[in-house]
């Protein structure tokens, strides 16, 4: 085993213990929050050393570089969540590949993770990824349009709309954190037909310890596990 992949073992027992604290310091169960290690740029042997030690949960943000490096995963008993900006057009791409997507930013997103979804004969569980700082460079539905788009969602078949998530603005977190919480209860008392709200995915590594503190109950940790990495690419360079 390589330097690499050492070092990714070591981050995320640290993360993992780190994590279960502070499940444990709100008064939560420890298996009430869900850690993602998102590996995005990240080698998959990298990977796999995280998955070997315990990692069950995947998150990738790219469709053609999860199609790349898919065959190399150990996926047995490992779920994928989709967490990036998704094009409708590549919907078609990972529909029967991914067990959850979390970034479903548009009720016309929905329509074709439905129409997807059917034709394979599967119901794919969705969050709802919401702007709950209103920046102009993030993707996702305004708060007060939330509800109303989620009960539209809601009679889709194909999908099933389990929760919420979001990507803050560091800035302006815990802040972001409260009205997402907030948010989040004020749609589940609502006890929508066809929706189950039991996610919300909110956290990451400078912030993950924090966001338990507000309710989620999925993490999104990249650097936190993986380290930070600049890889290039034909097209672009990226630093996770």
């Amino acid at each position: 085993m390589g330097d690499l992949e050492q070092l990714a073992i070591k981050r995320y027992r640290k993360v993992k213990n780190e994590l279960d604290a502070a499940v444990v310091a709100a008064g939560r169960s420890k298996g009430d929050v869900t850690l993602i290690g998102v590996t995005k740029t990240i080698d998959p042997t990298v990977v796999n050393a995280a998955i070997a030690d315990g990692l069950s949960v995947i998150g990738e943000n790219r469709v053609q570089e999860f199609l790349q490096k898919r065959e190399q995963y150990h996926l047995n008993d490992v779920k994928v969540h989709f967490i990036g900006a998704l094009q409708r057009n590549k919907v078609k791409c990972i529909i029967d590949l991914v067990d959850m997507i979390e970034s479903v930013d548009s009720f016309e997103l929905a329509q074709e993770i439905s129409k997807r979804a059917v034709q394979c004969g599967k119901v794919m569980p969705i969050l709802i990824e919401i702007n709950i700082d209103r920046q102009t460079s993030k993707s996702g539905l305004m708060p007060e349009c939330a509800e109303a788009t989620i009960r539209s969602m809601a009679q889709l078949p194909g999908i099933a709309v389990r929760g919420l998530m979001c990507i803050p603005d560091p800035k302006q977190t815990p802040e972001s954190f409260v009205r997402m919480q907030q948010l989040f209860l004020q749609i589940k008392k609502e006890n929508i037909p066809g929706v189950l709200m039991e996610h919300l995915s909110m956290g990451m590594s400078g912030d993950y310890t924090q966001a338990v503190l507000y309710g989620a109950t999925m993490v999104r940790v990249g650097r936190g596990i993986f380290g930070q990495r600049t890889v290039a690419t034909p097209n672009q360079e990226y630093t996770v």
